[in-house]
């Protein structure tokens, strides 16, 4: 065991990722969109003073030099009860709180984006569920979609053609929807355990088949410098191949760290001792994640299981900044839209967030 970590830590998989010299413009945004749930019915097991899962959805915009851009999911649509009858039924029967203030297209457009003029090429969805899908029909005809393997056997038609269905078909109708076959299309190309689809063809951005949680769910990821002098560094979005950043951390790549640092403001300050976060793990462990899916928030299990193992793979590089859709914690810590992550090692905001979710802790160690 090292000083800096309570377990000793495995090295770094290889990841293998192929080289290129070429990359996109990632920014982060913050989509308005805002959930508040039950974490019981999600996530195991349940700790002392956290019993919602809370948190907004990021919508993410990639901009290729060839002047393409895409967003990677767009969050909740701003009139939320306009949603398929079956999923508003659903939230407002068991009272979950579901919101969001904008749809993504009016914060583009707010920006100075001509939506309705074709500046979105394409919107991915990391898949299908309401608070990833938007408002589909904010964006005009020519905007293409993509979805993952076996999305559209899998949730299409949808409403009101198929009434029981979550999504509507006014998303899809009148555009290209673009299923795209990552395995076959990949050409057999695999990133750490993932099956992977070169988007742009140069290395700049990847599709990422990462099933588990929702049929057709993809991640992506994003290379966000390419110096000659220096490793390159990537964005890894996602989406829901997990909920909370306790579900990958910590990991055996990742243990917790004798000292947090910066401590999140609930847990003590400035530096909180990482013994404390371990002593309120259901394991005692320094290097077992918090949390781990409930079998009834998931597609396939065992499936769901395995892309979490392979997230921690990735977030086990110091080149990646691993972001998932959920996660409160990185509000306020990174640089939202409309400035970009590109240079978020030279910021170091990889250790700033790494942590910060350990907040949710607090009354956990005893703190109010």
């Amino acid at each position: 065991m090292s000083d800096k970590y309570l377990a000793t830590p495995k090295p770094a998989p290889e990841l293998t990722i192929p080289q290129s010299d070429k990359f996109v413009k990632v920014s982060i945004i913050d989509s308005t969109s805002y959930v508040e749930l039950p974490i019981e019915e999600f996530l195991k097991p349940k700790y002392k003073g956290k019993d919602q899962l809370t948190g907004p959805t990021f919508s993410f915009l990639i901009e290729h030099n060839s002047g393409k851009r895409l967003l990677f999911d767009l969050g909740i649509r701003k009139d939320a009860d306009n949603m398929a009858p079956t999923i508003v039924h659903s939230f407002k029967s068991k009272g979950w709180t579901v919101k969001a203030e904008k749809n993504t297209a009016d914060i583009l457009q707010e920006a100075g984006f001509d939506i309705q003029g074709g500046a979105i090429d394409a919107v991915i969805y990391s898949h299908h569920h309401f608070d990833h899908v938007g408002d589909m029909t904010t964006f005009p005809p020519s905007t293409q979609l993509i979805v993952g393997p076996g999305f559209k056997e899998a949730h299409l038609p949808a409403y009101p053609i198929n009434k029981e269905s979550p999504n509507l078909q006014s998303d899809f109708e009148n555009r290209d929807v673009r299923e795209v076959d990552i395995a076959t299309e990949g050409a057999g190309l695999k990133i750490g355990r993932f099956n992977a689809y070169d988007y742009f063809g140069d290395g700049s951005f990847y599709l990422l088949d990462t099933p588990g949680h929702a049929q057709g769910h993809v991640c992506a990821l994003a290379r966000t410098t390419a110096p000659l002098d220096a490793p390159a560094t990537f964005v890894m979005m996602g989406g829901d191949a997990c909920h909370h950043a306790g579900e990958f951390r910590p990991s055996q790549y990742q243990p917790l760290p004798t000292e947090v640092s910066p401590s999140p403001e609930s847990l003590p300050q400035p530096i909180c001792p990482g013994h404390l976060l371990q002593d309120v793990h259901c394991n005692k462990s320094a290097n077992q994640p918090y949390y781990e899916v409930t079998e009834s928030f998931c597609y396939d299990l065992q499936q769901c299981h395995s892309t979490v193992e392979g997230l921690q793979e990735f977030d086990a590089s110091d080149d990646i900044l691993l972001i998932i859709a959920h996660d409160a914690s990185l509000l306020g810590a990174l640089d939202f839209f409309p400035d970009s992550l590109n240079h978020w090692r030279e910021k170091d905001l990889d250790a700033k967030t790494r942590w910060r979710f350990l907040g949710d802790f607090s009354e956990a160690v005893g703190r109010q």
